[in-house]
C-alpha cells in the first residue's frame, strides 16, 4: 500500500471535512473547497481525522489513496492557513498594480496588461515590483502566478522579466567578436 496514503489527515480546529454525493469538502475560515472523490479509493472521517484506503488491491488503487491523501492535506492547509507565492518584476519601468481583482502590469509592452484574478484569488502588491498571490486552493494559486510569470518570462541576458521570488536565472554570457 501507498505509504503516503496510511497516514491519516489530521483535522486543524475551525476545519470540518465531509464526503458527499461522490464529493470530498472541506471548510474552514478561509472558504470552502471540494474536489471529486475516486470511487478507486475508501475515505472515512472519525476523530478529527481522515483516513483514505485502496477499494481494491489494484495498483492503481493503491497510488490513488496517496493521491487522495495528498490533495485533500492541501485541501485542509489551504482553508486553514491559505497558500501564497511571490513574483519579484526585475526591468527598468516595470511595475504591478492590484486593483481588487484586477491586476495592472507594465512589462515594457506598447500596451498595459489587465489580468483578471478568478475567484479565490487575491494579489497584492507591497511595493511597485512585488506581487504576492495568495488564495485557498494551491493549483489556482500556482497556475495564476504562472500565467502572470508567463507574460513576460526572464530572459537569459539580464535577467528582465517577471519571476518567482525564489527563482534563480542562469545568465548566459553574450556573444564575442
Amino acid at each position: 500500500m501507498s505509504r503516503i496514503g496510511k497516514i491519516p489527515v489530521a483535522l486543524t480546529k475551525g476545519v470540518e471535512a465531509q464526503v458527499a454525493d461522490g464529493q470530498i469538502i472541506v471548510k474552514g475560515p478561509l472558504g470552502t473547497l471540494s474536489r471529486p472523490a475516486s470511487p478507486l479509493v475508501k475515505v472515512q472521517i472519525a476523530d478529527g481525522k481522515v483516513s483514505f484506503a485502496a477499494a481494491d488491491g489494484s495498483t492503481e488503487a493503491d497510488a490513488m489513496s496517496g493521491t487522495m491523501r495528498a490533495l485533500v492535506a492541501g485541501m485542509v492547509q489551504g482553508v486553514s492557513k491559505g497558500f501564497e507565492r511571490k513574483l519579484t518584476l526585475v526591468g527598468v519601468g516595470y511595475r504591478a498594480q492590484a486593483q481588487g481583482d484586477k491586476l495592472n502590469l507594465s512589462l515594457g509592452f506598447s500596451h498595459p496588461i489587465v489580468y483578471q484574478l478568478p475567484p479565490g484569488v487575491k494579489a497584492e502588491t507591497p511595493t511597485q515590483t512585488e506581487i504576492v498571490i495568495k488564495g485557498a486552493d494551491k493549483q489556482r494559486v500556482g497556475q495564476v502566478a504562472a500565467e502572470v510569470r508567463g507574460f513576460k518570462p526572464p530572459e537569459p541576458y539580464k535577467g528582465k522579466g517577471v519571476r518567482y521570488a525564489d527563482e534563480v536565472v542562469a545568465l548566459k554570457e553574450t556573444k564575442k567578436k
